[in-house]
């Protein structure tokens, strides 16, 4: 069995499971949002039962609209409060929230070898420190916190190995870009990704969790990680109780296995309007922007922050450019706030916000007006993301996002910082 088919199989009574078939998985937690449990909370008092299956395996963390952009939002907040507090559900709030797949890693929340299961469709970023992690509906939220487990089809694996070493200023935001760029968007429909080779083995637990992220964006079910040194070093101070490493057999049957030397790989930008839609840098053209967004449960870790930091250390934001810098959540912030980066950020004419999705969904915090650009460090760029119908956003890593606010267009860093 593949990663994906050993975590499955230990969460049923099977001894083994095989793509296409349908399980009953237990899970190890549920997750929702300000957006999505409300659905799910009023769907589950339709079920008839009075408490949750566990109140220690749910967890419930308003990111989108926080601070409460308007009435609406702040309805939904409370509703989500008052239910946790009813049923003893793990719960977490401004100043002491963060966004939600930044929060939960770091918080020893989710483990290697988890089923983990949340109302939002990048929930997959788990799936970086060896977990089985996937978005569902939020229905499909409400049926799991009364029973504690899920309806799903065993998903195929694709097997991506890395090989070569990266370049200056390459990451794991480039790595993920330049293959949905390859595979493109519905490239692994309801697939697992499993990433493996070399070049993964060297990415730092910050850039698998942006690679896993995206997986969805290429149409996947999961993308995930084997469990390594790193990962067992990241886990060690944060897990909250014991877990379980799975690997693949070695003579594991994937749906196909694609390989990439990514030693030639420069800097990726992902043009309107699809994560898709990728280039090299240098290949981008002259594309003046009005705004810059570095964050995101992509890349609003703190190793993201340091990036832009050391693009930003005395160099100015471009007058033209407003640059909206979002921590992933308060302990990065606080992070960030000790380094002196939020220092570097505000001196450069940055402005730092609360954690928060904000604008990554043309929520709050940085919505486009007709006919503004923007380069983010967000997973999404469907025409009116952030903001109009008429608008632009492009994808990139922190370090070109940085690059690109200083310059007032999208550049390479090499640009920005030579001497």
């Amino acid at each position: 069995m593949t990663l994906v088919e050993k975590i499955l199989a230990a969460h049923t009574d099977a001894d083994e499971v095989s793509p296409g078939e349908f399980i009953n998985v237990m899970v190890d937690l549920i997750l929702a949002n300000d957006i999505t449990a409300p659905i799910a909370i009023r769907e589950f008092r339709r079920i008839g039962v009075d408490k949750v299956f566990n109140p220690k395996k749910i967890v419930m963390v308003p990111d989108h609209f926080v601070p409460n952009k308007d009435i609406d939002s702040a309805e939904q907040v409370k509703l989500m409060r008052e239910f946790c507090r009813e049923q003893g559900i793990i719960y977490f709030e401004l100043g002491q929230m963060g966004i939600e797949h930044v929060l939960l890693p770091e918080q020893g929340l989710v483990l290697p070898g988890n089923v983990v299961i949340g109302a939002d469709s990048h929930t997959c970023t788990y799936g970086a420190i060896g977990a089985f992690a996937t978005g569902m509906g939020s229905t499909d939220i409400a049926a799991a916190m009364a029973t504690g487990d899920i309806w799903i089809k065993v998903p195929p694996t694709i097997k991506l190995v890395y090989h070569g070493e990266l370049g200056k200023w390459v990451g794991g935001k480039d790595l993920i870009l330049y293959t949905i760029g390859k595979i493109g968007v519905d490239g692994a429909l309801y697939s697992a990704m499993e990433f493996t080779g070399e070049t993964v083995d060297s990415l730092s637990i910050d850039g698998r969790f942006t690679m896993a992220n995206m997986a969805i964006e290429a149409g996947a079910k999961a993308g995930i990680f084997r469990v390594d040194n790193k990962t067992q070093l990241y886990i060690k101070s944060r897990a909250k109780c014991s877990y379980r490493v799975y690997e693949p057999d070695s003579d594991a049957e994937y749906s196909q296995t694609i390989e990439y030397d990514v030693s030639g790989i420069e800097p990726q930008v992902a043009l309107p309007h699809s994560p898709a839609n990728t280039k090299p840098v240098s290949m981008v053209g002259n594309i003046e922007i009005d705004q810059v967004v570095i964050g995101s449960c992509t890349n609003g870790r703190v190793e993201d922050l340091r990036l832009a930091a050391r693009i930003f250390k005395r160099r100015r934001v471009h007058p033209r450019v407003r640059c909206i810098i979002i921590p992933g959540s308060q302990r990065v912030y606080r992070d960030a706030l000790g380094e002196g980066m939020l220092e570097t950020f505000i001196r450069a004419g940055a402005v730092v916000s609360t954690p928060t999705c904000g604008p990554c969904i043309g929520g709050h915090m940085g919505v486009l007006a007709e006919g503004e650009r923007c380069i983010s460090t967000t997973n999404r760029n469907f025409i009116g993301r952030m903001g109009s119908p008429k608008s632009e956003v492009y994808l990139s890593s922190p370090v070109v996002a940085a690059a690109s606010a200083i310059a007032g267009r999208i550049v390479n860093p090499d640009e920005v910082t030579k001497p």
